[in-house]
């Protein structure tokens, strides 16, 4: 897949000798001196082996943790954002956890309104139409009404990208998709994702700006744009594929051969 043309205006996220937090320990640093910059309707995929910070890093892209040092922008404005007055610009991101994190008291539908309850301040009566949608074309429907913990693993996932995309979001960070997935569950995450880059008709055609992380890279030949990798607490930009082939480096090569 070709990278998408230059965008003018600001870069969708820009990192600048950014310092990643680990979620375990906020005083340890899981990743440093980060800078990266994603253009809006880019895709990128960023590999690490287990332990090597891709949820620490991607927390802090989505705001839930701030950076340690450095300067973090979401299309030019400093994140991370927790005040009212500029929550609006902080839900043009979306996020994707590699669990779902839902609400296992509530059923797919009304974990899938929460977003819409919360911050459009709707009933559950004005939001539930809202998300039919979502839930016809994620394959959803007949679990609509289930609670999480009746669907098993593969559905939770998908319900928590459900969710991540109820408002509409401008950029998506999907932490670690295909991970615990069987075979016909990857390949419905690796079209769908296909079809937010290009532009799905559930985000009125518009092209996302995609991030996700992985532990393999091969299923991202041909998809995403990017591709950076994690290692040693360090982050690494690599290139479109035909640039990531050419790399040496022990730790990309069993990550384009596990």
């Amino acid at each position: 897949m070709e990278s998408p043309p230059p965008q003018s205006g600001p870069p969708a996220i820009e990192m600048i000798d950014v310092a990643v937090a680990s979620m375990r320990d906020q005083s340890l640093a899981a990743v440093e001196n980060v800078n990266w910059r994603a253009e809006p309707r880019d895709y990128w995929a960023i590999a690490g082996l287990q332990g090597s910070g891709k949820s620490d890093f991607l927390m802090t892209t989505g705001g839930v943790m701030p950076p340690m040092r450095g300067v973090y922008r979401l299309f030019g404005e400093l994140m991370p954002i927790f005040d009212e007055e500029r929550l609006e610009h902080r839900l043009r991101l979306g996020l994707a956890f590699e669990t779902g994190q839902l609400f296992n008291h509530l059923t797919v539908a009304e974990n899938l309104t929460l977003p819409l309850r919360y911050h459009k301040n709707l009933g559950q009566a004005e939001a539930r139409p809202q998300v039919q949608p979502l839930l016809e074309a994620m394959e959803l429907a007949p679990w609509a009404d289930s609670t999480p913990g009746a669907i098993g693993r593969n559905w939770q996932k998908r319900v928590g990208l459900a969710r991540a995309l109820v408002l509409k979001p401008e950029v998506l960070l999907v932490d670690s998709p295909l991970t615990g997935l069987d075979l016909r569950h990857v390949t419905w995450w690796l079209v769908f994702l296909d079809a937010l880059s290009r532009g799905h008709p559930l985000l009125d055609g518009r092209p996302m700006t995609l991030v996700v992380t992985t532990a393999d890279l091969r299923p991202w030949k041909g998809r995403a744009h990017q591709f950076a990798v994690l290692k040693n607490k360090k982050f690494s930009v690599l290139g479109e594929w035909s640039q990531l082939e050419r790399v040496t480096d022990e730790l990309v090569q069993e990550l384009l051969t596990t």
